[in-house]
């Protein structure tokens, strides 16, 4: 076969409500997601098939909120559940509260729902996430050896992680925190 053969491709099929809401299952079922974050993906995938297509997107617009609408509806998203799913991974896994909201404000979580997912949660869990990234990165008392040499670059790890200087200070110069948490 030469270069003037090569077989032409086939433009994908036009952007159908049953397609969009088939992409919105699928993606779905692999992930937990805000409702904007969903408009985000369908939003691009709806870009990609008009660019290969040659449409305008923005006709689609109003399609997609519909099928974002529908999954609010029957209850396949919820940005409160979702919200405060994502705090309690992020706070096990050692994040501050600065974080987390700055994660959750990028999938498009508005800043109430934000705040009652943070407050939900027990008074010392910020000591509780600094202790878990600490003793995930092995510093303060989770450093092995003299760890007085790199107090001050285990200070700034917590304050680049977002916790507060008085928590940092608070778990770099306290002791281990043993058990599962």
């Amino acid at each position: 076969m030469s270069d003037d053969e090569k077989p032409v491709k086939k433009p994908p099929r036009k952007v159908t409500p049953a397609y969009l809401q088939r992409a919105a299952l699928a993606y779905l079922e692999r992930y937990a997601s805000s409702a904007e974050n969903l408009r985000r993906v369908l939003k691009r995938k709806v870009d990609k098939r008009c660019r290969l297509r040659g449409e305008d997107p923005a006709e689609f617009s109003e399609m997609i909120d519909e099928v974002v609408a529908k999954s609010l509806r029957t209850g396949l998203i919820d940005d409160t559940r979702y919200a405060e799913a994502r705090v309690a991974t992020l706070r096990r896994r050692g994040g501050s509260a600065r974080a987390i909201q700055a994660k959750l404000s990028a999938k498009g979580v508005d800043r109430t729902t934000i705040t009652a997912a943070l407050e939900g949660g027990e008074e010392d869990d910020e000591e509780k996430a600094a202790h878990a990234l600490a003793r995930r990165r092995k510093l303060g008392p989770y450093r092995p050896g003299d760890r007085t040499p790199y107090r001050g670059k285990d200070l700034a790890a917590l304050a680049r992680a977002g916790f507060r200087f008085d928590v940092a200070r608070q778990v770099v110069d306290g002791e281990r925190e043993d058990g599962l948490s």
